[in-house]
């Protein structure tokens, strides 16, 4: 295989859908790959023209995490700068990115969907940090995003046991947005991504940044850490279209600015 063919990228109605090809290998992420990840996530943020986007994994599964076989022989780890492990984990895009997960998220791919901001999966997947079978932790945001979706008990369960957990408990506990037959992650992530691209961009942009920034926020000062961040967005054009457009009861035509 091509290193052109390692992560592939179509835009459908505006959403950058990013595929791991790597299915012979459960789209165990390598150096190589997590470089083209990477460039995916800066096309994504670059690009006005996208509004948001989809990662997923061909095949039968969306990633086994760090491809091990490949790191025996380099000793090089799949991380790029500051992005992280996968060009992700550690850097994630200012836009929206959702999972469409198929058939396992496990080790380094299940904190690939972690580092998403939503998740659709079929019924039939399954999640799981193994590390701890291995004697290592999930360093690559495991440790720190699991806790902050799931109810502590159950995030300590899953970590500490290293046991698969499927879908439908995730979606239960609202890890996981929407669930779907076998085979239809990915049409349902593009549903999901259809009714978020009907809002304003700036919007969504801006409001990905709050809710992310404001975690860890005392109450008696987010209002006014939240002020400047959103200061631009009651001054934008699209927030007079918006106006107008729901006045006049029509669709908006979003500039993103």
């Amino acid at each position: 295989m091509s290193a052109q063919e390692l992560v592939l990228t179509e835009v459908v109605n505006g959403v950058l859908v990013i595929t791991v090809n790597r299915p012979d290998a459960r789209n165990a992420v390598n150096y190589e790959t997590a470089e083209q990840l990477a460039h995916a996530f800066e096309r994504l943020d670059a690009d006005s023209n996208l509004r948001l986007g989809i990662l997923t994994g061909a095949g039968k599964g969306f990633s086994a995490g760090m491809d091990l076989k490949d790191f025996a022989k380099s000793r090089i780890r799949p991380r790029i700068g500051n992005r992280g492990f996968a060009g992700l984990t550690e850097g994630p895009p200012a836009k929206p990115l959702i999972a469409a997960v198929e058939g396992f998220a496990l080790a380094g791919g299940f904190e690939m969907v972690l580092a998403c901001d939503m998740v659709v999966a079929a019924k039939d997947a399954k999640f799981g940090l193994p590390e701890v079978k291995r004697g290592l932790v999930p360093g690559s945001g495991g440790m720190l995003r699991l806790p902050r979706r799931l109810p502590y008990p159950v995030a300590m369960e899953m970590v500490l046991t290293g046991d698969m957990f499927s879908a439908e408990r995730a979606h239960q506990y609202g890890l996981v947005n929407v669930l779907t037959e076998p085979g239809q992650a990915l049409v349902g992530a593009l549903t999901l991504a259809d009714r978020i691209s009907e809002n304003g961009p700036l919007a969504i942009q801006t409001a990905k940044a709050v809710i992310n920034q404001s975690l860890d926020w005392a109450q008696d000062e987010m209002f006014a850490k939240q002020a400047p961040l959103i200061k631009h967005i009651f001054e934008s054009e699209d927030a007079r279209e918006g106006s107008l457009a729901f006045a006049e009861k029509r669709k908006p035509v979003w500039q993103g600015r």
